[in-house]
């Protein structure tokens, strides 16, 4: 006959064991639960030729050859780039291409269902985005600021509504920033800009950004229209360096107080 004192003992280690045992599996859970905290996944979207890839850069403090050399062709392929900084907290963002193109659909599924970003930086340029020709050819195109302005709100149509569906699945908040971009071509006009793409302000852009908080939720997405610019001092800007650094600083504040690090 078994001791009660030996049953005992199994009884405790049976127990211990399971613990351990759900510890472990509740381990990864909790990694990534860390890794989201510190280092948010952020979805950098926008039509081709707005500057993506150049604002990503900076986020990042990376300084990649291609944007050093203002390509006029944009990536057809999603690029990731990580910030980290000395207290071990970041971004990792995902760089969706602009291009209207079958690469550029599988990225979005990807951000905003297969693996949904914490936050979303939509990136506009007020009609001033560089034109690009069709297909990923180099050379310069031809297109007005009213065509651009157009091209906007049709490539916003799709990702907003990628953004609702991925907001209403969620339990938690989602944030995003339409960071109106190249700022130093338009310098004398940002206060204009930023008004064109508020919600409601009643354009055609703060419009659509008023639909997309009836179908996520007002209290589920918050809002934020900040201008930037990527270029700044040289001869082709308007704006001096520190103008230029000054909005990138607001924006990146404002990232910080969204995602929890500050």
């Amino acid at each position: 006959m078994q001791s009660p004192l030996r049953h005992g003992k199994a009884a405790i280690g049976t127990t211990l064991a399971g613990g351990a045992l759900a510890a472990l599996s509740q381990a990864p859970e909790r990694a990534s639960r860390l890794l989201r905290h510190r280092y948010p996944t952020v979805a950098v979207t926008g039509m081709t030729g707005v500057g993506k890839t150049r604002l990503a850069d900076r986020l990042s403090k990376r300084a990649s050859a291609e944007s050093a050399a203002g390509a006029d062709v944009g990536s057809a392929v999603m690029e990731r780039r990580t910030r980290r900084n000395a207290r071990l907290r970041g971004y990792r963002f995902r760089v969706v291409p602009g291009e209207n193109a079958a690469t550029r659909l599988g990225a979005l599924d990807e951000v905003f269902h297969d693996e949904p970003v914490d936050g979303v930086l939509h990136v506009v340029a007020w009609g001033h985005a560089t034109p690009r020709r069709t297909g990923g050819t180099t050379g310069t195109a031809l297109a007005t600021r009213e065509e651009q302005l157009a091209a906007e709100l049709e490539d916003w149509a799709i990702t907003s509504h990628r953004i609702a569906s991925m907001a209403v699945r969620r339990d938690r908040p989602t944030w995003l920033v339409v960071a109106v971009t190249k700022a130093d071509l338009f310098a004398d006009d940002v206060d204009a800009a930023v008004r064109y793409y508020s919600p409601g302000s009643g354009t055609p852009f703060g419009d659509k950004l008023d639909e997309l908080r009836a179908l996520a939720g007002g209290a589920k997405l918050s809002i934020d229209v900040l201008p930037v610019c990527s270029r700044g001092g040289d001869k082709r800007s308007a704006m001096p360096e520190k103008a230029c650094s000054d909005l990138l600083g607001r924006l990146e504040l404002r990232m910080a107080q969204l995602s929890g690090h500050v």
